[in-house]
């Protein structure tokens, strides 16, 4: 096999990738693109307190385990869904 044939190769690959994965973290994340909104917050979700706001760059999932786990914020978990 040529080197150049290998290496168009494998950057085909690599940039289906980069693609497919970009596709999906604009489509299927957490932020909706088209209009801003974190899915998973109620329609109160302007009133959430301090401490019960989503930090930057934490997954949704992980931080209402985390809330659920400390009994100060477990009242914390009916701002999402």
């Amino acid at each position: 096999m040529e080197w150049k044939s290998f290496f168009y190769g494998v950057m085909t690959v690599f940039v289906l990738l980069l693609a497919t994965t970009s596709f999906g973290f604009v489509h299927m994340g957490k932020i909706n693109v088209l209009d801003g909104n974190v899915v998973g917050y109620t329609e109160d979700s302007d009133n959430i307190p301090e401490k019960c706001k989503l930090p930057n760059g934490q997954d949704l999932n992980s931080w209402k385990e985390h809330l659920g786990h400390h009994a100060e914020t477990q009242d914390c978990l009916k701002y999402f869904n």
